[in-house]
């Protein structure tokens, strides 16, 4: 015998039994509940990007992958622009070794050489080169005397281009061609020598040749303050003072200016 079943008149979820135990067709059905996880299990990571596009293993625009460099930065161990290398450092190092390490004879034959390609010398000139190099001065002596011997040095040579040179080109007369060739090393006897193959008119000629180049930049100034000026610009090049003054005094009668009672050399300005 069936039971009946308590009246729940405040149950909306009552069903009647006594139906052939069907459910009521008004309950709501059953919400399926999700599997449990297993604690022990991790969720693998999500591998696309935030926008749900799939991950392609390239790193995002103006990101460098790791251990690529940025632009402009050298990679590691490679020498910026500009620095040299270290072969090159140690290439460096080795050349400097090796003129250390040079003979001192063929070290002092390469600078001669070297000084003599750009200009003349005077053995005096080449002989202070060496000593600047810390030569030793039996090498310096034995490598002078070959290049002598040779006629690579040759001070007789030298003193007589130079006085030539300068006379015509600067216009230098015996005195200060006489100082110029002593500064650089040369004996008083080959001095002499050089400076007494100039003529003494030849002297003279180029004292007027000056003058005249110099008359027209005096005109307008005091006959004796012109004379002054002009006769101590001769001086200057070695010109002695008795023809210094007759040189310009003449200069100056042919082109008419009165000198009054300028009779005596005057002061040099």
């Amino acid at each position: 015998m069936t039971r009946p079943s308590r009246d729940r008149p405040n149950d909306p979820w009552a069903f009647d039994t006594g139906q052939g135990g069907g459910s009521s067709p008004n309950r709501s059905p059953t919400r399926e509940q999700p599997a449990s996880k297993d604690p022990g299990t991790r969720e693998p990571a999500a591998t696309g990007s935030s926008t749900g596009q799939p991950s392609t293993g390239q790193p995002s625009t103006g990101q460098p992958t790791t251990g690529q460099p940025t632009t402009g930065q050298p990679t590691t161990g490679q020498p910026a622009a500009g620095q040299p290398t270290t072969e090159g450092r140690a290439g460096g190092r080795s050349a400097s070794a090796g003129k250390r390490s040079m003979d001192p004879e063929a070290m002092a034959r390469e600078i001669c050489l070297r000084l003599l390609a750009s200009s003349p010398r005077t053995r005096s000139q080449l002989a202070d080169a060496l000593r600047r190099k810390d030569v030793p001065d039996d090498v310096a002596e034995r490598v002078l005397s070959r290049f002598t011997d040779v006629g690579l040095i040759d001070d007789e040579a030298f003193a007589q281009a130079w006085v030539q040179t300068r006379h015509n080109g600067r216009g230098l007369a015996k005195r200060a061609l006489a100082a110029e060739l002593r500064r650089r090393g040369v004996d008083n006897e080959t001095v002499n020598d050089a400076v007494e193959s100039l003529a003494p008119d030849q002297e003279e000629q180029t004292a007027r040749t000056l003058i005249a180049r110099k008359l027209r930049a005096t005109q307008g100034l005091d006959p004796a303050k012109r004379t002054r000026r002009l006769v101590g610009m001769l001086a200057r090049k070695g010109y002695s003072p008795g023809l210094s003054y007759r040189v310009v005094k003449e200069a100056l009668a042919e082109e008419g200016t009165d000198l009054g009672d300028l009779s005596e050399p005057p002061s040099f300005d």
